[in-house]
C-alpha cells in the first residue's frame, strides 16, 4: 500500500513488503494515519547492510550497475580529458557537464510522466540500451581520428536526454524489485554500488588512457551497459511488486507538481536538496581550486582528494544501508553537519585537516542523498512515484548548470576559501530553515530552557507548557544542544493537514470527516 498522502486511494499491496509500519502510522485515538515518512512493512524489515541482495531480481540489477558505472565513471574522465585536449579550455568542459544536466533541468518532469505511463522494466531496457549506444558512438569516433569537439558537446546532449527517463524510471523500479520492506537498504545499495565505481572507475579510466587513449574507456562504457540489460532480460517478472501504469490523459504534468505542492513530507526534503546539490555539491570547482591556488599541488592531490570524498560516501551508503528507517530529522541533521563541515574545511589551516574533513564531508553528503531519496519514494503513492522521483532529480542534479557558473565566480573572484565557505553557508542555512518549517507543520514549537539539569534545547507541542514529556509530544526531544541540530518533528506528534485538497491527487473524495483531519506524521 502506498504510504503516501493518497494512500486511501491507491491499489491495494501486492504482498506483504507493501504495507506500511505501524511507526509510520502511529496515532492517537481517533486519528487517521498519515503518510509515513519513516514507511516501513508492518513487519519488523530486515535490517542487514546487505539485506536487498537476498532479492534475486535485484541482485541481477545491482550487479548490472556495478559494471555500468564504472563504465560511465570511465567515460566521465575520458570525456573530459578528451575535450580538454581538444580544445584546451576549462570552459569547454564545462560547457560538456552542462550539456549532459541540461535536458534534466527542461525535461525531467516529463521524464517522471513517461515513467508512470509505461512498464519501468521495458522503459529502463531501452534508455540503458541508448546510454550504451553513446559510448560506442564516442568510441568509432574518437579510434577512427575523426572525433570533434562538436560529436562530444551531441553525444553529451543526447546521453541527458536519455537520462531524463532512466532516471525516475530507474529510481521508482527499485520498490517494484524488492518492494517496501528493504527499499531503504536498496536505496543505500544503489549509493554504495555508484561509490565503487567511483573509486574504482577513474583509477581504470587513467591507465587505459596513458596506455591506449580516450577511446578505449568510451568502448568499455559502451559494452557495460550489456551487463544491465541482460539483468533486466533474466528479471523473474511474476516476483515484481507490480504497479498498473497511469493511463494517458491531459494535465499529468499539473497533477505530480500539486501532488508534491500539497505534501509538506515531499515538498521540503525536495527543496533542501534542491538547495544543497545547486550549492553545496560543487566539489570539482572548490578542489581544483584548493589544489592549485592554495596548497600548489598538481593532479596527483586532486585524486586524492577525490578518492577521499569517495571513501567517506561509500561508508555513509553503507552505514545508511543498516538502518531501518527514513527519518527526516536525519535529513535535517545531516544537511546541517554537511554545511559546517564544508565551513570547517574551507577554513583549515593545513593540507592535511583539508584532506581529513573530506571523508566526513562525503559521508554526511551521502546520508542527505538517501535520506531524502527513501523518505521521498515511502511517503509517495506508487502511481505518482515516477513524477515524484524526477521532480526530485531534476531538482538535485538540474540545479549543477544553473549554480556551478555563480559558484565558480565566487570561488574565482574571491578565493577558494570564500567559495567554500559560501556553499557550507547556503547549506547549513537551507537545513536549518527548512527544519523550523517541518517543525511547524508537525505542530511543535522551539523550547529553551537553560536552567541546570534540564535538556536545553527541545522541540514541544504547540500550546504545551512545560517539559518536552507533555501528552502526545513523544519523541519531540529529538534535537539537543548536544548535536545542534533541530529535529524535523516528532514522533506521533499530532498535526492538523487537509484531508481533501480540491483538484489534487489521489483524492477519493470520500470523507465524512471535517475538512481538517487530525493526522499523526512521524518525523
Amino acid at each position: 500500500m502506498s504510504t503516501g498522502s493518497g494512500a486511501h486511494s491507491a491499489p491495494a499491496p501486492n504482498s506483504d513488503h507493501d504495507t506500511v509500519s505501524d511507526d509510520a502510522t502511529a496515532t492517537t485515538p481517533g486519528t487517521i494515519p498519515a503518510p509515513g515518512i519513516a514507511a516501513g512493512p508492518a513487519a519488523t524489515p530486515r535490517t542487514g547492510t546487505f539485506s536487498s541482495l537476498r532479492i534475486r531480481n535485484y541482485r541481477l540489477f545491482a550487479t548490472g550497475q556495478v559494471v555500468s558505472n564504472t563504465g560511465t565513471w570511465m567515460q566521465r574522465i575520458a570525456q573530459d580529458w578528451l575535450v580538454l585536449s581538444l580544445t584546451g579550455s576549462s570552459a569547454a568542459v564545462g560547457i560538456t557537464t552542462a550539456l549532459q544536466f541540461l535536458p534534466m533541468l527542461l525535461f525531467g518532469l516529463y521524464g517522471g510522466v513517461i515513467a508512470d505511463r509505461f512498464a519501468k522494466r521495458k522503459l529502463l531496457l531501452v534508455t540503458q540500451s541508448a546510454m550504451g549506444l553513446t559510448g560506442l558512438a564516442l568510441a568509432v569516433l574518437t579510434l577512427s581520428g575523426q572525433v570533434q569537439v562538436w560529436h562530444v558537446y551531441l553525444v553529451a546532449f543526447v546521453l541527458g536526454l536519455a537520462t531524463v527517463v532512466d532516471n525516475p524510471a530507474r529510481q521508482a523500479f527499485v520498490s517494484e524489485m524488492v518492494g517496501q520492506d528493504d527499499l531503504r537498504n536498496a536505496v543505500s545499495l544503489n549509493s554504495a554500488n555508484f561509490q565503487s565505481a567511483r573509486l574504482i572507475g577513474p583509477a581504470v579510466a587513467g591507465v587505459l588512457i596513458t596506455a591506449l587513449g580516450s577511446g578505449w574507456a568510451f568502448l568499455f562504457n559502451g559494452l557495460s551497459f550489456v551487463a544491465p540489460v541482460i539483468g533486466l532480460l533474466m528479471m523473474r517478472t511474476s516476483e515484481l511488486h507490480k504497479v498498473t501504469p497511469v493511463a494517458r490523459g491531459k494535465g499529468q504534468l499539473r497533477e505530480g507538481l500539486r501532488y508534491v505542492s500539497g505534501r509538506p513530507e515531499l515538498i521540503w526534503p525536495i527543496v533542501l536538496v534542491g538547495f544543497i546539490g545547486t550549492f553545496g555539491f560543487n566539489f570539482p570547482i572548490w578542489l581544483t581550486a584548493f589544489v592549485y591556488h592554495v596548497f600548489h599541488a598538481g593532479a596527483g592531490t586532486y585524486a586524492l582528494f577525490n578518492g577521499l570524498l569517495a571513501a567517506g560516501s561509500l561508508i555513509g551508503a553503507l552505514l545508511a544501508a543498516r538502518r531501518a528507517g527514513s527519518r527526516l530529522r536525519l535529513l535535517v541533521g545531516a544537511a546541517m553537519v554537511f554545511g559546517v563541515l564544508e565551513i570547517a574545511a574551507a577554513l583549515a589551516p593545513s593540507f592535511w585537516i583539508f584532506a581529513v574533513l573530506l571523508a566526513p564531508i562525503g559521508m554526511a553528503g551521502l546520508t542527505i542523498n538517501v535520506t531524502a531519496n527513501s523518505s521521498v519514494q515511502m511517503a509517495t503513492d506508487p502511481l505518482m512515484r515516477g513524477r515524484v522521483m524526477s521532480l526530485f532529480m531534476m531538482v538535485f542534479m538540474g540545479g549543477t548548470p544553473l549554480g556551478a557558473p555563480l559558484v565558480g565566480w565566487v570561488t574565482d573572484t574571491f578565493g577558494a576559501r570564500i567559495g567554500f565557505v559560501a556553499g557550507g553557508v547556503i547549506s547549513a542555512g537551507a537545513a536549518a530553515a527548512i527544519g523550523l518549517i517541518l517543525a511547524r507543520v508537525g505542530g511543535l514549537r522551539l523550547k529553551i530552557d537553560l536552567r541546570r539539569g534540564r535538556q536545553h534545547v527541545a522541540f514541544v507541542a504547540r500550546g504545551v507548557p512545560g517539559a518536552s514529556g507533555a501528552a502526545g509530544t513523544a519523541g519531540a526531544s529529538g534535537a539537543s544542544a548536544a548535536s545542534g541540530v533541530p529535529a524535523a518533528g516528532a514522533t506521533a506528534a499530532v498535526v492538523a493537514a487537509r484531508a481533501a485538497r480540491p483538484g489534487g491527487a489521489g483524492d477519493s473524495g470520500e470523507s465524512g470527516d471535517s475538512p481538517e483531519r487530525r493526522v499523526a506524521v512521524t518525523a
